[in-house]
């Protein structure tokens, strides 16, 4: 039985109880209506006033399509307020409650939109008292807490995943036919909240489901981007971009403005007498966003801060006096923070805006996780003290966006708790973790200190006394020179180019920058990888000098993504099949349960419905992207995929390269050959930065060969080429459960992980990639005869450079011939300045730095490979079965429990 209630919006709950609101009942005979007509394009039934005034609900349904009912039923009773049963009357009277009074917009229609916020305020109104309950519980048991600080959340749709976590679909279905409504088409009414990018922002979604599905004590800090990163508009020229339009309506239904929930964050001014006097604040407000567990009512929050200056920072006079963009300075100042995810930083405005954006993050949300633990001792304890910080809180910082919690917590210990250096130093070192993402240099963030101390002068302070006193712990190793020890020390310190040599004052001298990685290192407790392999090459590559120092620093976490979202309920049709086939659904929450599959793997009959689960896929695929892009997609084709945020290692140009070859080949066949091609739809999804230009030139040649293949009627159905515009979650969720080859293909070495691979692999996608990421390991879990593998590893790619900067390269003849068919202009243009990347022996941007050459070749042997294996029905579906089977490591409820234990040391603390 669910409870309808109405939220009162606590900084923290001392308890489970929720205002009620009284029923209310209008009484009286109804008169049938006149016929209904409908309003506008879509809109919903236009019926008379009386119905009107009773919301819609599925009480007037009742009253006007069906036989009167007695006089004492009153059918326009909304009893919203009392327990809510579950049977079907009960949502629908509860959703005529909220179409008259959460979603009205427009008299008299009720469209699909509103009919989506009528849902929505109803599922939210379950979640707030699951919310309330989980927040009571943790105010009442005080669990050590652990609290995750991104700058991406992917949320995706939240409609869905939160009916089916609370185990509400059949109610709400059932009760939405009497509104004439289904909820799958409902679902599209809702819009992607704009708050990541890729993998990161995807990641930090799955951990927030698998921590409330998992009954921890835990919740999440983010920004909220009123444009996100931006939409992606793929024209004939390629990618352009436009704000992200989620909140142009105000607000997201799922959110909750917390008004007495506000810090102010500083910014420039000076040092006074060891205080900090920031020239200019801005005030952040709380946003949170209820995030339900699976089976459980467990529901935790995703805290995203955001900046809505007060009316007083508004200049009436200067406005009235003409100066009318002056007179706002000051609100367009602490606007512009939140206004969009990772602004361009090639200008010093592009960076300093970065660093604002950090910088408000760390500080409101230390400041908040601060407040939690300070009202909590004084609650527990009637005293707060300062030792016991560390057994009550643990700060994840994910990726290096976050690092400036580090001086931010330490400033408030010291200069606003009254603790010493010292002893703030301690706390801070028990209390946060790092998070690294990345083996690539740029992406290991170094700020200018100049900038630095000119936007936080007290944060600088403090960074430096931390490097100065690292430095002074600094030892040489055993045997380690002195010229050795102070090379070492040189790439480790957190101020690069400031500590001076003798003779180095040139001019020419390199500005001193602030290495965000190496201070997350050195302050860390915990500093994890996000794969075997990618934890590997940070001990022994990345981090190898704080290794040496400091081995038990180091853990990996292998990612993992939530099985709920991307198999269960994206993907109902296969989820039905493994349910049928280990007769259960317990795998949903034990992902290691669909090892039992393995045993059918052969079994002609699970094979049929296999297939028939993946057709039933495509099938729906197939509409949403001719819909989207105009492109006709044979359901007999195979469905090879690369979904991922465009860049130069992920490698899409080798991808394009190889399928500019296949093209080339087909229209050399004769009609005979032909015959013996596997037709394929190849699809690119992903968003290039707006300022990568090579990124965007990749973007513009998949477009350009794209029109030109699909318009050749000689290459027909065997090959047909499609950019999926605007890559995102919802995206994802109809792609990947109707693709049958993904593509992983990333220069060994250099993606940390992926989870995009882990995904398809859940679904029965087959994978052709190199041994990079958590491809490793799932190669390792699905068998090598059931991945194919090709390319280079990571140990030979710095020879394979040396010897191509040496001249040693050869390429491979068909290497050529493609680039050369692409530079003849047969896609419109040459393409020279995307594929000179790919030609010389050195320099910026030339030597083929991602070895896209050295691995063509075994790429193509590779793609041939798959041609081969296809071609055998049974045998295909032998590897996608056992593919799934072999999933049940990526489950990111086992990274999170990992996490749990191993770094945060959190343990379950559940709602009753």
């Amino acid at each position: 039985m669910e409870r309808s209630t109405m939220h009162v919006a606590n900084v923290a709950p001392t308890s489970a109880r929720a205002s009620k609101r009284t029923a209310k009942h209008v009484e009286g005979d109804v008169t049938p209506p006149l016929a209904a007509t409908t309003v506008g394009n879509g809109a919903g039934p236009l019926v008379g006033v009386a119905v009107v005034a009773a919301a819609a609900g599925a009480a007037v349904h009742r009253a006007f399509f069906t036989p009167k009912p007695p006089k004492d039923r009153m059918p326009f009773a909304l009893p919203v307020g009392e327990p809510l049963e579950g049977d079907t009357d009960s949502f629908a009277a509860n959703l005529g409650y909220h179409a008259k009074f959460s979603a009205a917009t427009e008299p008299l229609v009720f469209g699909p939109k509103q009919a989506y916020k009528t849902v929505a305020a109803s599922v939210q109104e379950r979640l707030v008292e699951r919310w309330d309950e989980t927040y009571a519980l943790f105010e009442e048991k005080d669990p050590k807490m652990a609290y995750y600080i991104s700058m991406e959340y992917l949320q995706g749709r939240a409609l869905t995943n939160a009916i089916q976590n609370i185990g509400r679909n059949s109610e709400y279905e059932q009760a939405l036919t009497q509104f004439g409504y289904d909820l799958e088409d409902l679902e599209e009414m809702e819009l992607d909240a704009g708050l990541g990018n890729g993998g990161l922002g995807r990641l930090a979604a799955c951990f927030l489901d698998s921590i409330a599905s998992c009954d921890l004590p835990a919740w999440g800090y983010g920004l909220r981007y009123k444009y996100g990163l931006f939409k992606q508009v793929i024209k004939k020229d390629g990618q352009h971009e436009v704000a992200e339009d989620w909140l142009d309506e105000g607000r997201s239904p799922w959110e909750v403005r917390r008004d007495e929930l506000k810090y102010d964050v500083g910014f420039g001014g000076k040092v006074v007498g060891g205080k900090w006097e920031p020239e200019n604040v801005v005030c952040t407000t709380a946003y949170d966003m209820p995030i339900p567990g699976y089976k459980t009512r467990n529901t935790i929050s995703l805290r995203l801060w955001s900046v809505d200056p007060p009316s007083s920072e508004f200049d009436l006079s200067q406005f009235n006096a003409g100066e009318h963009l002056k007179a706002q300075e000051a609100q367009i100042l602490g606007l512009e923070i939140c206004a969009v995810l990772y602004p361009g930083d090639d200008t010093l405005e592009g960076k300093k805006l970065r660093l604002r954006q950090q910088y408000l993050l760390c500080s409101a949300s230390i400041q908040d996780l601060m407040a939690t633990f300070k009202r909590r001792q004084l609650m527990h304890k009637g005293r707060v003290n300062w030792d016991e910080f560390a057994s009550k809180v643990a700060v994840q910082m994910n990726d290096t966006h976050p690092t400036l919690a580090v001086p931010e917590l330490i400033r408030i210990l010291v200069d606003e708790e009254g603790l010493t250096f010292e002893k703030a130093w301690t706390i801070s070192c028990k209390t946060l973790n790092y998070t690294n993402h990345t083996v690539l240099p740029e992406a290991l963030e170094k700020w200018p200190l100049k900038l630095l101390d000119e936007l936080l002068p007290r944060h600088m302070e403090i960074v430096r006394r931390i490097d100065s006193d690292f430095i002074a712990s600094m030892k040489p190793l055993a045997g380690e020179s002195q010229e050795d020890f102070e090379g070492r020390l040189a790439k480790m310190t957190i101020l690069e180019n400031f500590y001076k040599q003798p003779g180095d004052d040139s001019e020419d001298s390199p500005a001193p920058l602030v290495r965000m990685a190496n201070l997350c290192v050195i302050a860390g407790q915990y500093v994890n990888g996000v794969a075997a392999l990618h934890t590997e090459i940070v001990k022994a590559d990345v981090f190898n000098h704080f290794y040496k120092v400091w081995p038990d620093k180091f853990q990996n976490k292998t990612n993992g993504v939530t099985p709920r979202r991307w198999l269960a309920w994206c993907n109902p049709e296969l989820s039905a099949v493994i349910t049928k086939w280990l007769g259960t659904d317990s795998w949903v929450t034990d992902l290691t349960k669909l090892k039992g599959l393995a045993q059918y793997a052969k079994d002609p009959e699970l094979q049929k419905e296999w297939k028939a689960a993946k057709v039933a896929r495509k099938e729906k695929f197939a509409v949403w992207v001719k819909e989207e892009t105009g492109i006709d997609i044979p359901i007999d084709s195979m469905y090879d995929v690369q979904i991922k945020r465009i860049h130069e290692y992920k490698r899409q140009l080798l991808n394009i390269l190889s399928t500019v070859y296949r093209y080339k080949k087909i229209k050399e066949m004769t009609p005979q050959e032909r015959k013996e091609v596997v037709p394929r739809v190849i699809m690119f999804g992903g968003k290039a930065f707006a300022t990568y230009v090579q990124a965007k030139r990749i973007v513009k040649l998949i477009v350009a060969a794209s029109e030109i293949i699909n318009a050749d009627k000689e290459v027909g159905d065997l090959l047909k080429v499609v950019f999926l515009p605007n890559y995102r979650v919802t995206v994802a969720e109809m792609t990947i459960p109707a693709t049958e080859l993904c593509q992983q293909i990333s220069t060994a070495g250099m993606e940390a992980s992926g989870t995009s691979n882990m995904k398809f692999m859940m679904n029965g996608s087959l994978t052709i990639g190199t041994l990079d990421g958590a491809n490793v390991e799932i190669r390792q879990e699905a068998g090598a005869e059931h991945f194919f593998l090709f390319g280079a590893v990571t140990e030979d790619v710095p020879k394979i450079r040396a010897d191509r900067a040496a001249g040693k390269f050869v390429p491979d003849p068909r290497f050529e011939e493609v680039k050369d068919y692409i530079k003849s202009g047969v896609f419109g243009e040459s393409f020279e300045e995307l594929l000179s990347s790919l030609e010389g022996n050195e320099g910026f941007g030339r030597g083929d730095y991602f070895i896209v050459g050295h691995d063509f070749p075994s790429y193509l042997e590779a793609q041939q490979a798959v041609d081969e294996a296809y071609k055998d029905e049974s045998r295909w579906l032998e590897s996608s079965v056992l593919n799934t089977a072999a999933s049940g490591k990526f489950s990111s409820d086992r990274t999170i429990r990992q996490y749990a234990s191993e770094i945060w040391d959190i343990e379950p603390c559940r709602v009753p």
